[in-house]
């Protein structure tokens, strides 16, 4: 059975580090991803890990991972760009030092076409989309240093398929490991944020199949499509629970079990209310259907 990780949205409603890793142990997940940096508070980050690390070893979570902020690389100012590789590699030694590192959910930055705002929901239209040569290559160089400077610690990198970004699709996604060209970096296949885009879309499977072995990690998150009247072309997405929404997380896990994935599977709650309880059902949900698909 695949490992089940809670990202840290489950429990960004005031509660503390301790009580998250409580809530993620009581629940029976096998780990957390956290945020590389919180927001809206004032600590270091040394004492941020140092909090991590003190509170996954006491609730004896296997899998500590990390999530964004990612690194800036779509900046045209290359002293930017230098500051953020050296900021994420400074980050990268504090965390190793702490914890047992195994995937990182990593960004390259946004990318906002200013030719469409305020029509910001045509994601098609964002993203690698909007690329150029120098910003794929910008990319490919800055994850390039970060895969070797983290070479030795054995962490993998997955970029997130996520609207604005070059990695918005399993397309892009997988073209920039390709450009990157080392093997500490591959894809987190967030498929549910690909239900935003109205085109360029690749069906479940075959996304699945698009990043192939270079597939490292996944999350899950589901919405309901409400359809517009005023737009037959269009339809608002409601944040659903996982097993609620348009996106039959069955046939993922089917599609993982295809291609041989052997890695961790991440559930989100991008909903508001009573997240906590969101973390209870949605995990029920998904451990019922990891079941029922054992071998």
């Amino acid at each position: 059975m695949y490992p089940v990780i809670m990202h840290v949205n489950y429990c960004e409603q005031g509660q503390s580090i301790r009580d998250i890793c409580a809530v993620a142990a009581r629940l029976g997940f096998a780990g957390v991803e956290f945020r590389r940096k919180r927001s809206g508070v004032d600590e270091t980050p040394a004492a941020y890990l140092d909090e991590i690390a003190r509170w996954t070893r006491a609730f004896n979570h296997r899998y500590v991972l990390f999530g964004g902020p990612g690194i800036n690389a779509m900046s045209s100012d290359p002293n930017v760009v230098r500051r953020e590789v050296d900021d994420y590699k400074s980050f990268l030694t504090l965390a190793a030092d702490r914890v047992p590192l195994s995937v990182i959910n990593i960004m390259t930055g946004p990318l906002v076409n200013p030719a469409v705002e305020p029509a910001r929901v045509a994601y098609h239209l964002h993203g690698s989309a909007y690329a150029t040569s120098e910003q794929w290559e910008s990319a490919a160089a800055a994850c390039r240093e970060i895969a070797d400077f983290a070479k030795p610690t054995g962490v993998k990198f997955a970029f997130e398929t996520h609207m604005y970004y070059l990695h918005d699709l399993a397309e892009t996604a997988r073209k920039l490991c390709d450009l990157i060209d080392r093997d500490n970096f591959g894809v987190n296949l967030d498929y549910g944020n690909t239900q935003y885009f109205t085109s360029r879309v690749a069906p479940l499977e075959e996304a699945v199949k698009i990043c192939g072995e270079k597939l490292f990690y996944t999350h899950f998150k589901n919405s309901c499509h409400i359809p517009r009247l005023d737009t037959p072309d269009a339809r608002f997405l409601i944040p659903s629970g996982l097993g609620e929404g348009a996106l039959n997380h069955r046939a993922y896990v089917k599609a993982l079990k295809g291609i041989g994935f052997d890695g961790l599977i991440g559930i989100e709650a991008p909903r508001p209310g009573d997240r906590e309880w969101f973390a209870a059902q949605d995990i029920h949900y998904i451990k019922s259907v990891l079941k029922d698909l054992e071998d």
